[in-house]
């Protein structure tokens, strides 16, 4: 169902552009609806741009820290460890001998790599070569010696320690989610800003028109009442009364220009439009009459808002602490193991003949026995730090809920303002249509006449401003639930509109 504006708003509407006509009819002007300027100001605008980059940033660490989960090829090793000098070596009596030796060592490694996703070990399997080149030296002839691995599986598991690569997936999984909300968020936030810099040239542009004709009427009433005053049928200072309301609109004439221009050029800076591209901006004639139930809002702000992925991630972030003051001051242990084969060799080719079998096995454990409370403290920190987290994540949460029932009060209550606002500007107008006849003949003071442009005047604008404040709530309640309540949908669905 649409509600439609008033006849007098759409008029005074026409009024205010019928000045910049000839604007609009320069090459490469455009007229812009509502939708249009937020479209723009999503695409183009700098807001916009820094949102992306902030998701995009976010969607990429997501992306890396899960392509690393998966098996990873790697390829690495020592082209060059030359040493030349006079070295210690221990002779096998066990006494040291100092020893002139001129020699080279590379080694080269290459396999697969698996982070487990359980444990948060690490598995290898691969393939090394080491090579020690023994130059030559006095009384001692060159020498070349290979070491090669065919085959090595390697295990690297902590044990009794955090999980880090388990707390990480999930930290790592709500930081893109809660970025991605609060892109959405953000696109609403802009769409809200640039709803209200569109009514605020509205608004110009209506008291623009509206001043012009303000001139123009007292411009009418002096020349009216400079004719009484000549053949005596008024005072002076009614004269005066009316030369001083013409003086006066003229230079309220002069500030609304200034004012729109000024308006015009903060909602060109929003929508990001060239500065050699004139517009025109097109109102809308009529509103979606939208039926924002507060429960519903409530239970979308709850399911939708960043605000609640936030607290989930940061109630993880805290018992991730919690976990790891606990079990860094208990018995922990680390195991380095690998199976595999090699063999040595002077040649290359025989260095894989006939390898031989090769284990490894490193198991290191640390039991923390005197802390003089260190340990005890550390958990006692986390803890804290986690009520501390709850309770600003319930606070969050109960904000969150009387911001998104009160957000779709607001918007009932700006619908039926505007229908209050538009009938007050069709009655106004027709009052002072009444009161500047009633006064060309002579019925009523100039006192009462100005009090009915003032009036009408009031009308015009509250019925401007009522239509921005219905829009920016809309779109105010659309960030705080991301909820469409006009096509009743999710708008994270999609992460475009």
């Amino acid at each position: 169902m649409l509600r439609h504006l008033s006849r007098a708003a759409l008029c005074v509407a026409a009024a205010a552009l019928a000045p910049h006509v000839v604007r609009s009819q320069a090459p490469r002007s455009r007229s812009l609806t509502l939708q249009e300027a937020i479209a723009l100001a999503l695409a183009s605008g700098s807001s916009s741009e820094v949102a992306r980059s902030v998701r995009d940033a976010a969607q990429q660490r997501d992306r890396a820290f899960n392509a690393r989960l998966l098996p990873q090829l790697f390829v690495s090793g020592n082209a060059a460890n030359y040493n030349r000098g006079i070295n210690p070596i221990t002779l096998p009596d066990g006494s040291t001998q100092y020893v002139g030796q001129s020699q080279n060592q590379s080694s080269l490694q290459m396999g697969f790599s698996q982070r487990l996703p359980l444990t948060g070990g690490l598995v290898s399997v691969g393939s090394a070569l080491s090579r020690v080149d023994q130059y030559p030296t006095t009384g001692i002839p060159g020498t070349r010696l290979y070491q090669a691995s065919p085959l090595v599986i390697s295990l690297q598991q902590d044990l009794f320690k955090p999980r880090n690569v388990v707390w990480d997936k999930r930290v790592q999984s709500l930081s893109a989610t809660v970025a991605q909300r609060g892109y959405l968020e953000v696109r609403e936030d802009i769409a809200g800003t640039t709803a209200g810099a569109f009514f605020d040239l509205y608004a110009q542009q209506i008291t623009l028109a509206n001043a012009a004709k303000n001139v123009a009427v007292n411009d009418t009433l002096f020349t009216l009442n400079t004719g009484r005053f000549e053949v005596g049928k008024i005072g002076e200072n009614d004269l005066l009364k009316s030369e001083l309301a013409l003086l006066r609109s003229r230079a309220a004439m002069a500030d609304a220009a200034l004012a729109r221009d000024r308006a015009e050029a903060t909602l060109r800076r929003i929508i990001a439009l060239p500065a050699g591209q004139s517009f025109s901006i097109v109102t809308p004639d009529s509103i979606p009459d939208i039926a924002a139930d507060p429960d519903v809002a409530v239970l979308q702000a709850l399911r939708n808002s960043s605000v609640v992925q936030q607290a989930v991630f940061d109630d993880v972030q805290a018992k991730r602490g919690i976990s790891q003051a606990r079990l860094n001051n208990r018995f922990n242990a680390s195991i380095n193991a690998s199976v595999g084969f090699n063999q040595t060799a002077r040649a290359f080719s025989e260095s894989y003949q006939s390898p031989l079998a090769r284990q490894t096995l490193n198991v290191f454990v640390n039991l923390p026995v005197l802390q003089w409370g260190a340990g005890s403290a550390d958990v006692q920190e986390a803890s804290a730090i986690d009520r501390r987290t709850s309770a600003n994540n319930r606070a969050r949460r109960e904000a969150l809920v009387e911001d998104a029932r009160f957000s779709a009060l607001a918007l009932q209550q700006a619908q039926r303002n505007l229908v209050i606002a538009a009938k007050a500007d069709t009655v106004a107008a027709k009052q002072f249509e009444v009161a500047r006849n009633r006064y060309s003949i002579g019925k009523i003071s100039n006192t009462d006449l100005y009090n009915a442009q003032n009036e009408k005047d009031a009308a015009v604008l509250a019925n401007v401003l009522a239509l921005r404040t219905y829009w920016t709530a809309f779109y105010y309640l659309r960030r705080v639930t991301l909820y469409d309540f006009a096509a009743k949908r999710d708008i994270t669905d999609s992460a475009e509109r």
